[in-house]
């Protein structure tokens, strides 16, 4: 392998005094209720409104605020996407009456969760395509209660009005103008106006990611993400400025955000960092770009595509595009992505927005271990089992030796006397 263009390397960030951060505020949350969230409110964003949940009035007004194309856009998107979490669960059969030996029958139930928080981060953009791929999967998944929060405009006082229309469109049952740690901590633990849930999905900053992380136990969450990323997988059949286009997409998303080349052919790879910089000259998002290009974006030759693969499983990306001749070789062999991206016409950012699958995916290297929000994020497979008298006789010496093997005489008990027979 040959490295055409480095990046820098991620260090370990001077954490602890996030941790303390996030630890204040989550105690201040479930000490001084809604008291705290009105103090983070006035103090981040210059928010002074009293009631946190957003009324009806709100949202309509939000709707009046769009254009009647914009509403139009969501709609179609959320269709896909909708669709594509209908089919999801579709998949996920539960099993009636399931016999390992006679008279044993066991089954699963696949049972959604009671209640759950989509948190629609806000920061410099109106994120509002996150609360479509968040609530509808929650809503194919028959999640009674499906609840929604996001940080005000600035100085406003009010959640943008695209992401209010998402949130309304896409099935959310409450909405509240509330962000950052503090959201967290109240959907976890509960305020005066704010019940808590049993799950919260959905990305953050660094303050909302560090909340997820110390408050899971209490609440259940889709998984502690960080800067966005993708790997593009591209030989000399691919289009350089395509490629270099795809690049830029993921590194405006923040000066940490990071993107990456793979490829065999080390003109074409010479070609993209090229164009990369002629595409920053006119792109408007170019200060946020380029210092994440040159902090972060990475040109790699591999000798092979046999080591591009390995690089790329160990790589584990959030987003992956494969733009080469065949992609069918090599697509066994893939095995660490949240999600991926097959030939040139296939762009991440279709997924980002309008083609079906969510976006909500793992970062820094989760992919190895967990896959993106789906509808199954919001389902639990629960067993059951029954046995007939006979079957619980003949199974209950073998889990009596089993249970004095660990020396838990109250277990084999338990079980040798349903084989006795005597229950004095």
């Amino acid at each position: 392998m040959k490295i055409l263009k480095s990046s820098r390397k991620r260090t370990p960030a001077d954490t602890r005094s996030l941790q303390t951060a996030v630890a204040e505020i989550i105690d201040r949350v479930c000490r001084e209720g809604d008291d705290a969230l009105r103090y983070y409110a006035q103090r981040f964003d210059q928010c002074s409104r009293i009631n946190i949940r957003v009324t009806q009035e709100e949202i309509r007004d939000a709707y009046q605020k769009l254009r009647s194309q914009e509403i139009e856009d969501m709609k179609t998107a959320l269709g896909n996407i909708r669709a594509f979490a209908q089919a999801q669960r579709g998949t996920l059969t539960e099993i009636e009456d399931f016999s390992p030996m006679p008279g044993i029958h066991l089954g699963h139930r696949v049972i959604p969760v009671r209640s759950c928080c989509c948190y629609v981060p806000g920061g410099s953009y109106p994120l509002y395509s996150t609360a479509l791929m968040l609530a509808a999967p929650a809503k194919a998944a028959g999640v009674p209660r499906i609840t929604a929060c996001s940080p005000v405009v600035k100085g406003s006082g009010n959640i943008h009005p695209k992401t209010l229309v998402a949130m309304d469109l896409a099935g959310v049952d409450e909405i509240y103008a509330v962000g950052g740690a503090q959201a967290i901590a109240a959907f976890s633990y509960g305020t005066e106006q704010i019940q808590p849930v049993d799950l919260i999905v959905g990305p953050g900053n660094q303050y909302v990611t560090e909340a997820k992380r110390q408050c899971y136990g209490q609440v259940g969450i889709d998984f502690v993400a960080g800067p966005s990323e993708v790997l593009v997988l591209a030989d000399q059949t691919a289009d350089p400025d395509v490629v270099a286009a795809d690049l830029l997409a993921q590194s405006e998303h923040d000066p940490n955000a990071k993107g990456i080349v793979i490829t065999i052919d080390e003109t074409f790879g010479q070609a993209v960092a090229a164009s990369v910089q002629k595409q920053l000259e006119t792109l408007e998002t170019a200060p946020i770009a380029r210092q994440s290009w040159e902090a972060y974006g990475e040109i790699l030759l591999a000798d092979s595509l046999q080591e591009a693969v390995g690089l790329i499983n160990a790589y584990a990306p959030e987003h992956l595009e494969i733009n080469v001749h065949d992609p069918q070789e090599i697509l066994p062999l893939l095995h660490n992505y949240g999600s991926l991206f097959i030939g040139e016409n296939t762009a991440e950012v279709f997924g980002d927005y309008a083609s079906g699958t969510n976006h909500t995916l793992p970062t820094l290297r989760a992919s190895r271990y967990t896959g993106g929000v789906w509808v199954g994020t919001f389902l639990k497979t629960c067993t059951h089992q029954s046995m007939t008298p006979e079957a619980s006789q003949k199974i209950a010496p073998l889990v009596a030796r089993m249970a004095r093997g660990e020396g838990l005489a109250g277990h084999a008990r338990a079980a040798q006397i349903r084989a006795d027979g005597n229950r004095s």
